[in-house]
This record gives C-alpha cells, sequence and structure tokens, in this order.
C-alpha cells in the first residue's frame, strides 16, 4: 500500500515537472515584418478628355436664320463641295438653324498620348493640344478663310507694320523705332451703275445687304469699276447666278439673279464691261442684287455709286 502511494506521489511530480519544463521553452513562430509595398497604377490619360480638345480647336460655324450652305461659302471664302464634305451632308439643302457646321477639316490638331504603365517615376501630365494658331512652324502668310473679320484684320496689319531695331547700352535696352516706308494710297474709284434700272429695294442691313435694280430679261449688267473677278457661280441659294468682283482699296461688288455670266473666276474686267445678263435666277422677278463691300463689310451703294 506504501508502495503505491509513493508510485503515484513519482508519477505526480513527474507530470508537474513536464508540465512546467514545457511552459518555459518559449514555441512561438518567428515574426518577418516586411516593408509595405507601394503600387503605382498604371496612369493613363483620358482618350475622351483629349478628343475633345482636339475637337474644340476645329473651326465651325452656327447656322443662323436664312442662311444657307452657299451662303455660308461664300461669307467664309471656302468651297461648298468641302463643308459637304467636313459634315457628311446627305441633303446640303437640309441645314437648320443652330446647327453646328465644321468649317475646317478634322485631325489638324489632335495629339497622340502613349500611357505610361508601372513605376516608372515619370510625372504625368495631361497636355493640350497644340494650337496651330500660336505654335506655328511655317512662315507667316498663310491662307485664310474668307470673312468679314479676317478681311478687316488683314487691312490694318497691312497698314500699319511697324519695325523697330534695339541696341544694348549700359545695361539696358533702347528701342528706336523705325519710320515706316510710305505706301502708295490707291487712287479713289470712280464707279459708275451696274445697269440701269429703277431701285426696287434699298439698302438695310443685315435683312439686305444691297440694292434690287429692275429691269428686262437679259438686259446688260457691267463691272461698276476696273478689277478681277474671283467668285463666278451658276447656282447660289438666294443668289442665284452671281458674280464678285474684287478692286482697290479692298472693295468687293456683288452681281446676283444674273441670267448667265459672261465672265470667269480670275479675268480682269475694266470698268463699264459687260459681265453678265439680267434674270431672275433664284428670284420670282427679273431683278440685278448689286452689293458693294469693304474689307468685308456691306456698306450702301447709293452712297458710291453717282447720282442720276
Amino acid at each position: 500500500m506504501k508502495q503505491s502511494r509513493f508510485v503515484y506521489k513519482v508519477l505526480t511530480l513527474m507530470s508537474v515537472l513536464f508540465v512546467a519544463a514545457c511552459s518555459s521553452v518559449p514555441n512561438q513562430a518567428p515574426v518577418i515584418e516586411r516593408s509595405k509595398e507601394t503600387t503605382t497604377e498604371p496612369v493613363t490619360a483620358s482618350q475622351n478628355s483629349v478628343a475633345k480638345q482636339a475637337e474644340s480647336v476645329r473651326p465651325s460655324y452656327v447656322v443662323k436664320r436664312g442662311d444657307s450652305l452657299s451662303k455660308i461659302a461664300l461669307a467664309l471664302g471656302l468651297n461648298m463641295n468641302d463643308l459637304i464634305v467636313w459634315n457628311n451632308l446627305a441633303n446640303p439643302s437640309d441645314i437648320k438653324v443652330d446647327q453646328v457646321l465644321w468649317t475646317g477639316p478634322a485631325g489638324g490638331s489632335e495629339v497622340k498620348i502613349t500611357p505610361i504603365t508601372g513605376n516608372s517615376g515619370i510625372e504625368v501630365r495631361n497636355l493640350n493640344p497644340i494650337n496651330p494658331a500660336t505654335h506655328k512652324t511655317a512662315p507667316k502668310g498663310d491662307k485664310r478663310p474668307y470673312s468679314e473679320s479676317n478681311l478687316a484684320e488683314l487691312q490694318k496689319s497691312d497698314g500699319a507694320i511697324s519695325v523697330a531695331s534695339s541696341t544694348v547700352k549700359n545695361d539696358a535696352v533702347v528701342v528706336k523705332p523705325v519710320e515706316k516706308p510710305t505706301q502708295e494710297v490707291a487712287p479713289e474709284i470712280a464707279w459708275v451703275w451696274p445697269t440701269n434700272g429703277k431701285v426696287l429695294s434699298t439698302f438695310d442691313d443685315p435683312k439686305n445687304k444691297g440694292i434690287d435694280i429692275g429691269g428686262k430679261l437679259g438686259q446688260d449688267i457691267v463691272a461698276v469699276a476696273p478689277g478681277k473677278v474671283i467668285y463666278e457661280v451658276g447656282a447660289v441659294r438666294g443668289y442665284g447666278n452671281m458674280l464678285v468682283i474684287t478692286h482697290a482699296n479692298n472693295y468687293l461688288s456683288v452681281y446676283a439673279h444674273n441670267k448667265t455670266n459672261l465672265v470667269k473666276k480670275g479675268q480682269t474686267v475694266s470698268k463699264g464691261q459687260k459681265i453678265a445678263e439680267m434674270g431672275n435666277s433664284d428670284s420670282e422677278t427679273v431683278k440685278l442684287h448689286f452689293e458693294i463691300r469693304q474689307s468685308g463689310k456691306p456698306i450702301d451703294p447709293l452712297k458710291l455709286l453717282p447720282n442720276r
């Protein structure tokens, strides 16, 4: 009996010692701290934003009441066929008020962006498309579409060119203006009436940019001053068969509703030369619609034509 108790105590003591030994030995897995890895998401430029920016520099025109595609082409100095192509017009006669028409080709100012991916350390910014009007690589004197504002600007620049030279003296820049070269002033034009007949309607801009003169079918129409034909077309909506002649001092003369045009674009004409026959093309009555413009701005022909 005593022996069994002794064995029991020995076993109990060994169990206590075993538990104590296990609790004194650390058995934790090693912990390794890793630095947080930073990842950079691929940076891509918004293609839609670039497309919108490129589109914003494309020239356009908003259709107004009374406009036609031919009138817009005449006013802007553009080819009507180009307007049709640029705007994908199936029916050139079907344009609506407030419709936006492109007046230049697409793709001239697009910017191509290659996306940058990965942590390259390169800062990416959205670049605005280069505006060809302010970043020119070609010499000045490029062609511009015809418009009243462009003509006025060109007229001012022709008469107001200033040249300056600069010299450095005592760390200061001294600007010395150079006298403008004397320019020959074109003589005043002695106008003549484009045809005989009663004035049916007078100048009332913007409703009527010229005057209407009545007459007979086939009646002679003559050039009001010497010049050069810059526009001749057989059918312009609202004008019919028409001619446009350029004269000195940035003047233009317009002859519309003709039965027949007798001169062609690029031809030089003299004052009083027969250039067309009166008609009623795109008009309910036989008449001549006549305009005079200076630097693109319509002026009252009765203030220039001689009294009769």
